[in-house]
């Protein structure tokens, strides 16, 4: 069996720009299976679908303890490294972050996200205050001797702004240079969408890029070719598995 820093190291380098690790996001360990049965080379939660399968909403609304315990579960459940959505880290002080993401790492995932909305508030949190909380993950990580890969997601474009994306891309560019800095190794960008924008952002900061794909409007390849890195579908996968249950149900 793949021991867990190796799955970390296998992990980071599946980032690269231009040939994107495609995710398909799950929520339990059987679908986890169900996706590495089918020959995925990584596994990735998300946290709207992990929330929703045990019955809460999204936003850590789903308790702690529980979501570790999915990502055990998940982890047991595939030999391919596990990126777990771990929202906002259930805290907002760094010591209290880097507490959690400690026995996150214990259940053996390889990398997670951590996102710069405050969650159960509003807005974002402000750039030094979330490199911070960053740099905390990091430590956490470092004490636990695992290169932990560390998927900075901001919702820059994702969280109600009314400005176009493209007046946007400054502020993201910002929000990138001091999440490397603090130790992050990836550029989480849902909400951006549009090629051009993805390119610019991939060639103008050095993290690898993240997006998330929302139906089939746009190809895996555009999404490449625009200089992706990593390609997820946050709750998609979910929602089209539970359409295709209520449908067969129907009598």
């Amino acid at each position: 069996m793949t021991s867990q820093v190796e799955k970390a190291q296998a992990f980071r380098a599946m980032h690269v720009k231009g040939a994107p690790l495609v995710l398909w996001n799950i929520w339990d360990a059987g679908s986890a299976r169900a996706v590495a049965d089918a020959g995925a080379g990584a596994i990735a939660t998300g946290s709207w679908a992990v929330a929703a399968a045990q019955g809460f909403a999204d936003g850590q609304a789903l308790p702690m303890e529980a979501a570790l315990r999915v990502a055990k579960q998940v982890v047991g459940a595939v030999d391919v490294p596990v990126s777990v959505d771990f929202e906002g880290g259930y805290a907002v002080a760094p010591a209290e972050i880097a507490e959690n993401v400690g026995r996150l790492i214990e259940t053996g995932v390889a990398g997670l996200n951590i996102e710069d909305r405050v969650v159960g508030g509003e807005g974002l949190y402000p750039i030094a205050e979330h490199a911070a909380r960053i740099a905390a993950v990091r430590t956490s990580a470092q004490a636990a001797r695992v290169p932990l890969f560390i998927n900075a997601r901001t919702d820059v474009f994702f969280c109600g702004n009314k400005e176009p994306a493209g007046q946007l891309i400054e502020e993201a560019l910002k929000r990138a240079a001091a999440y490397a800095d603090a130790g992050a190794d990836g550029l989480f960008v849902p909400g951006l969408e549009d090629p051009e924008l993805i390119a610019r952002i991939s060639a103008s900061q050095p993290l690898p890029v993240n997006v998330m794909r929302t139906g089939d409007t746009i190809s895996l390849a555009d999404l490449a070719q625009a200089g992706a890195a990593r390609i997820s579908h946050g709750p998609g996968p979910y929602f089209a598995t539970m359409k295709a249950l209520t449908e067969a149900a129907l009598v």
